[in-house]
């Protein structure tokens, strides 16, 4: 995700906010307690959120029923149904769940019994389960897109509903085991009235009319994590073009702008063919652009249709090759966030950085906006960066109240930086074998910032160690290779990127 500039004056280098996943791999098992224990919220113990998550299970698939009556400040009426396989021997089931009502919960065609703690759903089966066996829980509850004070889930646009659950808010709409650590298979299917359009990550699978409403169902074909969860409901028009090798490219756009943004829209499957050239096939069964008429304030890279605010396309002051390029950010997510999903939180700048790297690399090849001179402006505040934030593999914790505010310039730019020393370090080849091995190695599954430093290492043929630790967990910026001039003095204003 990237913060659209809110200022009059347009500005490169404005702060961006993302959105990116976290998560913890580890299945932690529960206490095997001889007494009944009270129910308590869980997590998997990441370390940025260690309540985030839920161990013991593993989910496989959920299926999520929205029926929306046509006001969005009402909440709609939902059931959702997950499929797990048990890892770990449980009494009770904690699921990610809250701002939601919950009218009923059945495990395995049994009605059970069910409580609250903290943000946590905890379902009580009719007897433990045991590691191996299969969890069918299906819960019958409310989805509010009125929340109070909440950083994400339902965001009301100008005729409906879209979603935007990154960090970890996806369970502000629907039950689930709310970490990336935890991908699976997704089905929606949306009611909503006659004259409103709804649609979901992956392809339609039915369409069905009744007398004044109609229901969409999608469903994905690739795993897919919580928070790049995407419905949209609105007075809507689907647009329909072809990608390379016949790729399916659809958008979601506001009817009344249609026209208005079809420059822009057209420009995708170009996009796409060149992120290939540099990286491979792209990884899923279709992509477009989602265009919100709202004030999200963000872009947002939901899997396999990408949320963008209308404003970024209409604002005068943003250069084309600028709109561009955060089209190009959002896109390259597919491959870096959600087709290779980071295994914990700290992991982020896997997302960000490398998103924030193929953005600014088309810059500099469709617009000749120097690559060279936007790492040289990230060094010389990079310092500034992992003082505030921590570095781009260890960053610092969430401020309370604020989970979003992890999303620091450290996890895009100064994230960009570490790739472009490495670059420097290995040579151009190299390194890009290094990018085409990682999205083609750990496609559709999660991977870690050490997995990362081991295929580096592999495909160089060196030791990088040693090169990893400084660049992603030191307090400060190493000298950049083949750059021994570059400094980490705080640049004059009048010395930031020229405004094209």
């Amino acid at each position: 995700m990237l913060l659209t500039p809110r200022s009059k004056a347009f500005r490169p280098k404005t702060v961006r906010i993302a959105v990116a996943v976290l998560a913890s791999a580890t299945s932690a098992a529960l206490l095997a307690a001889s007494a009944p224990q009270p129910a308590a919220p869980l997590g998997i113990g990441d370390r940025l959120f260690p309540h985030l998550g839920n161990p013991g299970y593993d989910v496989t698939s959920y299926d999520i029923a929205f029926t929306y009556h046509g006001d969005n400040t009402k909440p709609l009426d939902a059931v959702t149904r997950i499929d797990a396989l048990v890892t770990a021997p449980l009494e009770r089931v904690n699921l990610d769940f809250t701002h939601g009502k919950v009218r009923s919960v059945d495990v395995n065609g049994a009605r059970a019994d069910f409580s609250t703690a903290g943000e946590d759903l905890v379902v009580t089966p009719h007897a433990r389960v045991q590691p191996g066996e299969r969890l069918r829980i299906r819960v019958r509850h409310t989805s509010d897109p009125v929340s109070g004070k909440t950083e994400g889930g339902w965001v009301r646009t100008a005729d409906g509903l879209a979603m935007a659950n990154q960090a970890d808010v996806a369970h502000h709409v629907f039950p689930c085991n709310d970490h990336p650590a935890d991908k699976a298979q997704f089905t929606f299917r949306v009611t909503a009235p006659k004259g409103l359009t709804a649609v979901a990550n992956g392809l339609p699978v039915a369409k069905k009319h009744r007398a004044a409403t109609t229901t969409w169902a999608y469903r994905t074909r690739h795993p897919m994590a919580t928070e790049l969860a995407q419905v949209s409901i609105g007075r809507s028009t689907v647009l329909h073009r072809t990608g390379p090798y016949r790729l399916p490219v659809r958008d979601v756009v506001p009817t009344k702008n249609r026209k208005e943004l079809e420059p822009w829209l057209k420009k995708t499957p170009g996009q796409i063919e060149w992120m290939e050239d540099k990286v491979g096939r792209y990884p899923f069964e279709t992509y477009g652009l989602l265009v919100a008429d709202a004030q999200t304030g963000f872009e947002l890279e939901t899997q396999t249709l990408s949320l963008f605010e209308k404003e970024l396309f209409t604002r005068p002051e943003f250069p084309e090759w600028y709109v561009e390029s955060i089209m190009v950010h959002e896109l390259a997510h597919q491959w870096f966030g959600d087709s290779v999903s980071p295994s914990t939180w700290s992991d982020l700048w896997l997302n960000e950085g490398h998103a924030t790297w193929y953005e600014a690399l088309y810059a500099e090849e469709k617009a000749r906006q120097p690559l060279e001179k936007r790492m040289r402006y990230a060094y010389r505040l990079s310092d500034r960066w992992r003082a505030t934030g921590g570095p781009p593999a260890a960053p610092k914790g969430p401020r309370p109240g604020q989970k979003i505010s992890i999303f620091r310039p450290v996890v895009y730019d100064g994230s960009a930086l570490a790739l472009y020393a490495l670059r420097q370090e290995i040579g151009r080849p190299t390194f890009e074998a290094v990018e085409r091995a990682w999205v083609h190695t750990y496609r559709d599954g999660n991977a870690t910032t050490a997995d990362f430093v081991r295929l580096a290492s592999d495909i160089s043929g060196r030791d990088l160690d040693t090169f990893f630790d400084a660049w992603l967990y030191g307090k400060k910026t190493p000298p950049m290779p083949g750059h021994p001039d570059w400094t980490t003095t705080a640049p004059d204003t009048k010395t930031a990127p020229a405004k094209k």
